[in-house]
């Protein structure tokens, strides 16, 4: 399920329709929702407001969900240019906004490995804000199986010691590692990777949360290739 007139427009725009739409009294005649309605080609499930509170999973309800299929995972990791892979994150916000960050900046596919957050729950959906349907998602992936898959440059994100981002060279094909804030990322997946990358911070403070280091990361990497390819500015 998914809620909202924002997750349901991006739906409609880069899948399809969904399979069935479920609209509150108060909110089936709003004009965002007439519209997307409209778009869907669908007779709406209309429900009192009371009912459609108990199916709802937010505590305000926007009024309108869609019973969605979750897209198969045909990613092609020897064609992506970017690829996120996360290993071990289970904090659900984190998982949603490492997602945003990377349809905003680009990538096309991301693997979750065992022990991720479920990245069609609610709460991934919530704060994913759409990017499900802008990507490729493959969930409980062996990590260094999908690394050998993808054949290009894998860099993790290490909270010290690695080279600082903007020396980091992020030029051609590349798949961000980003783990566990705490644990990180395993010595075996760590040793995998090309070049271990850390985010300068003068500020003092020990880490960053990793919904927020794979924001900055993803962004750097964005920014080098916007310079060295003038047409993607």
């Amino acid at each position: 399920m998914i809620e909202g007139a924002h997750l349901l427009a991006e739906y409609l725009e880069r899948v399809g329709p969904p399979i069935t739409i479920l609209a509150a009294e108060s909110a089936s005649e709003r004009p965002e929702a007439a519209e997307l309605i409209r778009r869907s080609r669908l007779a709406p499930v209309v429900l009192a407001d009371n009912v459609f509170r108990t199916i709802a999973d937010t505590e305000s309800p926007a009024g309108l969900a869609a019973e969605i299929r979750i897209p198969e995972a045909r990613a092609d990791l020897a064609q992506s240019m970017l690829c996120v892979m996360l290993e071990g994150v289970q904090d659900a916000g984190n998982v949603g906004a490492i997602l945003r960050s990377a349809a905003a900046f680009g990538a096309r596919t991301a693997v979750l490995s065992k022990g991720c957050a479920e990245a069609w729950s609610p709460k991934v959906l919530r704060a994913g804000m759409g990017a499900h349907f802008r990507l490729e998602i493959t969930q409980e992936a062996d990590l260094p199986g999908a690394l050998s898959a993808f054949g290009g440059k894998a860099v993790c994100a290490v909270p010290r010691d690695g080279t600082p981002l903007h020396r980091a060279d992020l030029s051609g094909r590349i798949a961000w590692i980003f783990g566990a804030e705490g644990k990180g990322i395993s010595e075996a997946l760590s040793a995998r990777a090309s070049l271990q990358v850390s985010i300068p911070m003068p500020g003092g403070v020990e880490s960053l949360n990793v919904g927020s280091a794979a924001a900055i990361c993803l962004y750097e990497t964005f920014r080098q290739k916007t310079l060295a390819s003038p047409s993607l500015r």
